[in-house]
């Protein structure tokens, strides 16, 4: 075998070898993956989370809340529950996003709470968050 047919057989096998492994690498369509819920956000809660390092306050049951959401949110998907009881809120369009109030029911008095919130996000994904309070008697 003479050392020109040797080099085009070693290089036959390397681009052979190399197509192979190409070929066997496909990552399909280019997506993109993040969550589409990611765009939804809350923030400016009142009366501010309960914390025992900054904020080791009670609030009086009763009490009035609320909270901002921003982002891509669904139109009247806005719902508050406190211990497993739906709370009644008020949405009112903000430029920053939609500002949601409520008050605190009666049967929270002298207990640790979480106002959990949800939303319907774009594709219709749930959105969950909330925050801590303690409620005095």
């Amino acid at each position: 075998m003479s050392l020109q047919k040797l080099l085009w057989l070693v290089i036959a096998m390397a681009i052979y070898g190399n197509v192979g492994a190409v070929w066997a690498y496909d990552t399909g369509p280019a997506t993109s993956v993040t969550d589409p819920c990611i765009k939804v956000n809350y923030s400016n809660f009142t009366p501010p989370p309960f914390s025992r390092e900054t904020n080791n306050t009670e609030v009086a049951p009763k009490s009035d809340f609320s909270f901002l959401v921003t982002g891509e949110v669904k139109a009247n998907s806005v719902k508050v529950t406190i211990k497993g009881e739906a709370v009644p809120v008020t949405s009112k369009p903000q430029q920053s996003g939609t500002l949601v109030s409520g008050k605190l029911p009666d049967s929270t008095k002298g207990k640790y709470i979480r106002i959990e919130i949800s939303a319907k996000g774009p594709s219709q994904c749930d959105k969950l968050g909330g925050w801590l309070l303690k409620v005095g008697n």
